[in-house]
């Protein structure tokens, strides 16, 4: 299957990060080389690094990066500073994130990320290590509700986990299908009737845990913006509130110099901001974008500048 992807936000990301023809960039989440490759068309003398766990991201990027200022790179962003400097790179001038699940990686039904359909109940975003098949067929019903609640504020986290253990029991648990129809089952039938995918927040959580999503995004954030030289541009893109929150808290922490308690009448500790901010509230996508291009809904632009 042909890697598709549309670049959401495209003239406000490259905009964001205000791009140096010579300078150095990081895009840390590659996919279908949409954002990747209108960065490198605009660098002469600079240079490109093109990041992603997914090897069939990896692929397309390759070939549609071919012969453009960019190297490709495979591993996950959280190992930035690791994987750039087998290549020599201790510095960058900007850096991109867009995070959460491609559309390739929701469109390949075989991948095992997306609730419609039926699949092999799969969604590791580099293809190795631990399926979702193995968690919900392993976990016991506390983690399996933590998971719910924590990564994918479900209300009838406890519920959902009750019935996913009681399922496994009569037969393992291979697909999504089976796991979208066990989820539902768990609803309350008004909650069923007015929600047509009740089982959109359980697969998210699955997915996050599966992949580490949150813990590799706090360790990312601090690797890549260590990265970055005085003036360096640092933007991300989220689509769910626990990404943003995390990306928002870091980002307002980075920009802000006194860490003093509010009670204190003047300054004691002395800090000085690293970072200022260049968007004030998250840039999201206006009516057309939207239209053209649903899973533009959710995203929401963050950029900063190091000091």
């Amino acid at each position: 299957m042909e890697f598709s992807h549309i670049p959401i936000l495209l003239d406000e990301c490259l905009q964001g990060l205000a791009i140096r023809p010579d300078g150095i960039y990081l895009d840390g989440t590659a996919g279908g080389a949409g954002h990747s490759r209108e960065i490198a068309k605009r660098l002469s003398g600079g240079w490109l690094y093109a990041m992603d766990q997914d090897p069939d991201a990896i692929a397309a990027a390759g070939e549609r990066l071919a012969g453009l200022p960019a190297t490709v790179v495979k591993g996950n962003f959280r190992s930035a500073k690791e994987l750039l400097a087998a290549h020599g790179v201790s510095r960058l001038d900007g850096a991109l994130l867009d995070l959460g699940v491609s559309s390739h990686q929701l469109d390949d039904r075989e991948r095992g990320f997306s609730y419609l359909g039926d699949a092999p109940l799969d969604m590791r975003m580099s293809q190795s290590g631990p399926t979702a098949a193995d968690l919900v067929n392993t976990l016991e019903r506390d983690e399996l509700s933590r998971i719910f609640k924590e990564y994918g504020e479900e209300p009838y986290a406890w519920q959902v986990a009750g019935k996913i253990v009681a399922a496994r029991q009569q037969a393992p648990i291979r697909t999504t299908g089976q796991l979208a129809g066990i989820v539902a089952a768990a609803m309350p039938p008004a909650v069923r009737r007015k929600d047509k995918n009740p089982a959109r927040r359980s697969f998210q959580a699955i997915r996050i845990a599966v992949n580490g999503e949150l813990d590799a995004l706090s360790e990312g954030l601090d690797a890549i913006f260590d990265l970055l030289a005085p003036g360096g541009r640092f933007c991300i893109l989220t689509f769910h509130s626990l990404e943003d929150r995390l990306v928002k808290q870091r980002f307002r922490g980075w920009c802000t110099a006194c860490t003093c308690p509010p009670e204190f009448p003047v300054c004691v500790c002395g800090g000085v901001a690293k970072a200022k901010q260049i968007t004030r509230k998250p840039v999201q996508a206006d009516a057309e974008e939207q239209r053209e291009n649903r899973r533009s809904r959710s995203a929401k632009l963050r950029v900063i500048e190091k000091l």
